[in-house]
């Protein structure tokens, strides 16, 4: 019997060939192999408005960073240098995401064949992790001082949170109304380290206004421990959704159920199995799946009926379906 392969084009840069197989088998198999690397013109241009966010944003917090150390330098602001560090791990963090988006636009090769666009979401778990590491630490830092609340100078506690929150208001802005922060992990893991710095500015505006209206010095660790308690919710989820993709969990947005019942209801399809879904990176779904057909289904025909519901309907940009034929089952449902 016919064993026929079609690979449609391949919009990649990298990859602008376009390949036909035909080799004849024992087997009664068809496969299509749909590599669609290219995400358009719309894609594009988000990833370009990512790139750009973050680096203004890095621009933006190390350009603040390096001013605090100065100052904290020439004074002797032991606060001024703490939060200089505060915004050392944002810079990082901003850091990274960029070298992640930068470093997934190398193209595919022989030994990694989606290319290096998972980068993104190991970026996005790296993030996640430090997250609930500092968020760990400010807690555990918190619980001390509740048994001694140390001396804090309000005043200068007042006008470094100012500044640092009028900076991450900026940033925050930058990385909302420029980037995609909802659909990208790596870019959501950024956010979420400046989105935690912007808290602690608020929280310690707060404690300062406390203490120095009312002397209450607990006022620092209660604001300390609720701004970490939400850090500490951003960095779990930011760090399972991560893990999720990296353990190919089936995407949020893909209903198998619903693939399953559209598959079902194309002409001569009788059975499915191996259905399979998941994720190359934040915006790149690919799916696998077996078709079993009755034998005078029209395959070719079939092939792109299915690859043109996916991607149309689901929005799946690589899908691979096999088409096998059942000789136990006669050609009464094609009729």
């Amino acid at each position: 019997m016919k064993h026929t392969h079609q690979d449609d084009r391949d919009e990649h840069p990298a990859h602008e060939q376009r390949h036909h197989h035909d080799h004849s088998h024992s087997h009664d198999h068809n496969h299509n192999h749909d590599h669609n690397h290219s995400h358009g013109p719309g894609h594009s241009h988000i990833h370009t408005n990512n790139k750009k966010a973050l680096l203004i944003s890095f621009l933006l917090i190390t350009g603040f960073m390096l001013i605090e150390v100065v100052g904290g330098l020439i004074t002797h602001s032991l606060a001024l240098l703490a939060d200089a560090g505060h915004m050392l791990s944002d810079g990082i963090a901003l850091a990274l995401a960029l070298f992640a988006f930068k470093f997934g636009e190398k193209s595919a090769s022989s030994s990694k064949t989606y290319g290096y666009k998972r980068f993104e979401i190991i970026a996005a778990f790296l993030n996640g992790i430090t997250l609930l590491v500092i968020s760990v630490s400010i807690i555990w830092e918190a619980i001390q001082r509740f048994a001694a609340p140390p001396e804090v100078a309000s005043t200068g506690m007042l006008t470094i949170a100012v500044i640092g929150l009028i900076i991450n208001v900026i940033v925050a802005v930058v990385l909302m109304t420029g980037g995609d922060v909802k659909g990208n992990l790596n870019l959501r893991g950024a956010f979420l380290h400046v989105l935690g710095d912007l808290l602690g500015s608020i929280g310690a505006i707060a404690a300062g206004l406390l203490m120095m209206f009312f002397g209450w010095s607990i006022a620092d660790p209660i604001a300390s421990l609720l701004v970490a308690v939400l850090i500490l919710v951003s960095g779990y989820r930011i760090t399972k959704d991560s893990m999720h993709v990296l353990m190919e969990g089936k995407p949020e947005s893909v209903d198998l159920s619903d693939i399953r019942s559209k598959l079902l209801g194309l002409p001569c399809v009788i059975e499915l199995h191996d259905l399979h879904s998941w994720s190359i990176t934040s915006d790149y779904t690919a799916l696998t799946v077996h078709l079993v057909v009755s034998n005078s289904a029209d395959r070719d025909l079939l092939l792109r009926q299915a690859k043109d519901m996916l991607r149309q309907e689901f929005h799946i940009q690589h899908s691979t379906v096999q088409i096998e034929g059942d000789q136990k089952i006669c050609d009464e449902r094609c009729n």
